[in-house]
């Protein structure tokens, strides 16, 4: 089974509320509410707006305002019904809109470079090993460019709400594992893995390759400022590299940025690497979101170009924004 479905991405502060909630729960309460296909809150490692506030693990005295992404998907009608308590509860911030594939059983092709993004539990097993690492393992395999797991806080899966306890496992917990590459391995690794996951949740949406291990490959898409969608980069680094680029994204006119911290994953020819669920290490890969206007996109590719001089991958994707910060 393949449908068009959309993806719901909201970019907000971990102190942000709602009334008298914060807003992250009040989010996933609208996500279970609605029985949405499949939801996820990631706590980002650092990131800043368009203030320019700079909100990092690093420091302590900053660490109580931490970027959230809230990530929902499922069909076009479902996410519409959502979609304005969603806009309603959250007065700041940034709330996007992309088009996806809703992929359920093995894809008869993909023609163009995609994205493929797998939700798994967070103790979910493959073949005797965790799930996230089999599914990584399988786009490394196949040639995918890169992959990388971010660990899910709360969220819904197959529309039923999978509240994490702090004293708990929380097996259900999604996991999020992201992969760009070519239509050819990207198509063999979702035909491998829909055959093998039992209940296989996984989308499909377009993407452009820009620069791969020191490589330029492509260049940003254009669009003009009044075309109604803003531009996505997805810089792919290890943590060494990131901090460089989140240093210089401040220094320049880019209007914000959000660092997830993925706990396994690869880009380029390197093999799987990263940390365990429980604990830290400096390697791991870290996966830095920019999205901005049409007219300063450009200055952001460059800052993350020059960065990224010999590793890393940038993609770069079209968004509309439901609002803007």
């Amino acid at each position: 089974m393949s449908a068009d479905c959309l993806k719901l991405t909201t970019y907000f502060g971990e102190r942000d509320r709602a009334g008298t909630r914060f807003l992250a729960d009040a989010l996933l309460d609208v996500y279970g509410r609605h029985a949405l296909r499949v939801s996820a809150l990631f706590r980002g490692t650092e990131g800043f707006g368009a203030r320019h506030h700079f909100h990092t693990q690093r420091l302590l005295t900053l660490s109580e305002e931490l970027p959230i992404v809230a990530v929902a998907v499922d069909l076009r009608e479902r996410i519409e019904r959502a979609l304005p308590e969603v806009e309603r509860l959250s007065d700041s911030g940034l709330v996007t809109l992309e088009r996806a594939r809703l992929v359920e059983a093995p894809p008869r092709a993909v023609d163009e470079t995609s994205k493929l993004t797998v939700y798994v539990g967070r103790k979910e097993r493959l073949d005797g090993r965790p799930a996230y690492v089999a599914v990584v393992d399988a786009l490394h395999r196949h040639g995918a460019s890169g992959a990388s797991v971010l660990l899910g806080l709360d969220g819904t899966a197959h529309g039923v709400r999978r509240r994490a306890r702090f004293f708990g496992a929380n097996p259900d917990i999604p996991l999020m594992v992201i992969s760009v590459g070519d239509g050819g391995p990207i198509a063999r690794a979702a035909a491998e893995l829909a055959g093998a996951l039992t209940r296989p949740l996984m989308t499909l949406e377009r993407v452009r390759v820009c620069k791969r291990d020191g490589v330029r490959l492509a260049e940003p898409h254009r669009a003009s400022a009044d075309a109604g969608v803003w531009h996505k980069l997805m810089v792919y680094t290890r943590a060494p590299v990131h901090a460089a680029l989140m240093r210089r994204l401040r220094e320049s006119e880019t209007a914000g940025a959000t660092a997830l911290r993925a706990i396994w994953g690869y880009h380029g020819d390197h093999a799987p690497h990263g940390e365990t669920l429980w604990s830290l290490r400096r390697d791991a890969p870290v996966l830095t979101v920019i999205v901005d206007a049409p007219d300063r996109i450009g200055a952001a590719f460059a800052v993350a170009d020059e960065v990224t001089a010999g590793t890393g991958l940038i993609t770069s994707e079209l968004v509309p924004a439901v609002r803007r910060r």
